[in-house]
């Protein structure tokens, strides 16, 4: 996948929107693989809808969504299921790990299905971010922020063409933010790969080619 376009898309909560100002929606947009994008939005502009749009979560939008030359709205459950498995990562806000398995155990269980990453690689990424000594820690005893560096980890161990990274630093400190984008950065560059940052506050300090407003 070379490209993500969005042409005149409004989620349908906003259709009734006289004074809507957005980068985003209603406009045409088209992201492109290799680019690294930043969407900020005030609380309630939809930051969580566009990631479930392009992740094929949700569909209550008026305009049109093309990967490549793909209507989206044309995809099955089959082809959405190939889509977030080889073309688009998602780092999701509220992290959807497992919280009675380890930390270790929360990524290999992605990566025994891609066989994308070496163990090795998996436990350099745990040390270059602080935390190693929690690979057999359980997820739940865990804070939120070294849950933050796992579920990070967990959507690098794919194939992607686009990474989604949904409010990613909210509670780290610089230090972490700063080496958890340097491997984003690394990773996506490897791939060639695009991102897409979205903030409604603090974000990730990364040498964005365009900065939108949703």
């Amino acid at each position: 996948m070379d490209k993500i376009i969005l042409h005149h898309v409004l989620p349908h909560v906003f259709a009734q929107s006289n004074d809507l100002q957005s980068d985003v929606w209603k406009q045409d947009l088209n992201i492109a693989k290799g680019k690294l994008y930043l969407i900020e939005a005030d609380s309630g502009q939809g930051k969580s809808t566009f990631c479930s749009y392009i992740t094929g979560y949700r569909h209550d939008y008026s305009g049109e969504i093309y990967f490549d030359n793909t209507d989206t709205k044309s995809l099955k459950v089959k082809d959405w299921t190939e889509i977030r498995r080889r073309h688009v990562s998602h780092l999701f806000q509220e992290l959807r790990l497992f919280p009675e398995l380890t930390a270790l155990e929360n990524v290999q269980i992605k990566n025994n299905i891609t066989g994308w990453k070496s163990e090795g690689q998996i436990k350099e990424w745990f040390e270059r971010l602080g935390i190693s000594d929690k690979l057999s820690s359980k997820i739940g005893q865990m804070s939120f922020g070294q849950q933050q560096r796992v579920a990070m980890i967990r959507s690098l161990v794919q194939p992607f063409d686009f990474l989604l990274v949904d409010e990613p630093i909210s509670h780290l400190d610089d230090s972490n933010a700063a080496i958890m984008a340097q491997i984003m950065i690394e990773e996506a560059r490897r791939q060639e790969a695009g991102i897409i940052v979205t903030s409604i506050g603090k974000h990730m300090d990364l040498p964005y080619d365009n900065i939108l407003h949703l």
